[in-house]
């Protein structure tokens, strides 16, 4: 009898432990558990890209991303050590066995290029970087990024969306999934590649991974626009916009009749989006009614150099679509390697001085031009500028080669704009620019304080997919609130 009685004690309160995570889990998706639960938009199927309100109030309503794809060197750039020079040519201590991603290393190295002072802020910055160094009053660095991978595809999946791994969401896709846009006429979210080519990891880097595809970037740039815009040969405009007309009639009276066609909704909604963007892309590409001041600011107008003249009127490009109220543009420096290590992108391996004395020029004006255009018209009020690459270098060479291995361990990224402290270095690496070892910072955090400015909390902004609630942030991240105005 004691034994039959045991067991039914145990099945009860078995069964009524099991009921509870049961009851949890289904809280848990609807929202209904209290202040740490999810936070989920809610989505009119008819309007996906419609305006959504912040959790909070946000400093940010708009997000220009610049990646600079290969691994941008923080040690020839942003990040200046003292030590570095002092030592140059001695070996790195504590690196005497030291092997990174291709094989052993060589001795410390100062960067080629000189660090001076820039601004009120006397902020050191490499003369690689001259123009984008008069802005440095303007940008709020973070010296002690850290990532979870030394390889190119894995890192910047890891920098675009929180993952090493394909298939998970960009932070773009997070951001207009969560806020929708202020424009209905084009895209929420637009990727521009390099004149060169897209990155390593392409489309991952603006992929909507388990989001609705809805949310995904749309990728173009200033010489290679979207595809199948023009209207047709033989159908004049009144044409086109009777036949707009006609089929926004059909489509309405369609959903009144079934309303409940979620799918339905969203189908028509993205058709509709497409027949706007065929009339606003083409204006909103067209750079020939930029005055020849602009051009020549941007560099755009550099016949000696066409890369850099195409990256310029990609920056020129981006500034028009934030314009616009586009959500969120992501600009990439730098495209997957063709040619040869070091030729299309940052990966500086073999020849640094060389290879960095082409990709410098093509980044410096350009992006420097792009931000102070956005200061002059007000942009930066309510955009935030963020500067971004996978993972850093080291500050010796390899052993064999003049130039830097791959390094996770201690890279800078800067932020400008909406809501960050100007002219102010946070965090910092050890004396050679190695590791990161004060108010050291993840990805996460990174992504945590972006999406804070935003208005948006990282630890419930969150997507039910395969049992789980995923987030941008995964189960990590913290605001880095030291740096917020």
């Amino acid at each position: 009898m004691n034994s039959l009685l045991s067991r039914r004690h145990f099945l009860q309160h078995t069964s009524q432990g099991l009921g509870g995570i049961a009851v949890a889990s289904l809280l848990a998706r609807e929202g209904l558990l209290g202040a740490n639960n999810p936070i989920k938009p809610s989505i009119n199927p008819a309007k996906p890209f419609a305006a959504r309100d912040s959790h909070f109030k946000a400093k940010a309503n708009k997000v220009l991303v610049i990646f600079c794809s290969g691994a941008c060197s923080q040690l020839d750039t942003f990040d200046f050590k003292p030590e570095l020079i002092k030592r140059h040519g001695q070996p790195l201590p504590g690196g005497e066995k030291l092997k990174t991603f291709q094989g052993d290393q060589g001795n410390l190295t100062k960067s080629p290029w000189e660090f001076k002072p820039r601004g009120q802020s006397g902020k050191m910055i490499s003369e690689l970087v001259p123009n984008l160094g008069e802005l440095a009053d303007e940008m709020c660095f973070i010296h002690s990024l850290t990532g979870k991978t030394n390889t190119h595809g894995p890192g910047e999946n890891f920098m675009s969306t929180g993952y090493t791994l394909d298939g998970f969401p960009s932070m773009g896709a997070w951001v207009t999934w969560a806020l929708g846009s202020e424009n209905d006429e084009l895209p929420a979210y637009v990727a521009i590649p390099d004149p060169r080519g897209t990155p390593q990891s392409s489309i991952n880097n603006w992929g909507p991974g388990f989001l609705p595809a809805a949310f995904q970037g749309t990728d173009f740039n200033a010489s290679k626009p979207l595809r199948n815009l023009a209207r047709p040969d033989g159908i004049s405009a009144k044409t086109d916009q009777a036949t707009r007309g006609f089929l926004q009639r059909l489509n309405k009276r369609h959903l009144e009749k079934f309303p409940g066609d979620t799918e339905l909704a969203a189908r028509i909604s993205s058709y509709e989006l497409a027949a706007r963007m065929q009339l606003s892309v083409p204006e909103v590409s067209d750079l020939s009614t930029e005055k020849a001041s602009t051009l020549k600011m941007y560099g755009a107008d550099d016949a000696s150099n066409p890369i850099k003249a195409g990256f310029a009127k990609n920056c020129i490009l981006a500034r028009r679509l934030l314009e616009k109220g586009v959500r969120f543009v992501q600009l990439f420096n730098g495209a997957y390697q063709t040619g040869g290590e070091g030729t299309s992108n940052w990966d500086g391996h073999k020849k640094l001085k060389e290879q960095y004395s082409k990709h410098g020029p093509v980044l410096d004006q350009p992006a420097a031009a792009l931000l102070k255009d956005l200061k002059q018209r007000g942009l930066l009020k309510d955009t935030l500028v963020v500067w971004c690459t996978e993972f850093g270098r080291m500050p010796t060479f390899q052993k064999g080669a003049s130039g830097r291995d791959h390094n996770p361990d201690g890279f800078t990224g800067w932020l400008a704009g909406a809501g960050v402290k100007k002219g102010h270095s946070y965090g910092a690496t050890d004396s050679f620019g190695w590791k990161a070892e004060k108010d050291i910072a993840t990805v996460y955090d990174f992504h945590a304080t972006i999406l804070h400015l935003l208005g948006l909390d990282h630890q419930r902004l969150s997507f039910y997919h395969n049992g789980f609630e995923r987030r941008l942030t995964d189960v990590h991240g913290q605001v880095i609130k030291d740096i917020l105005a």
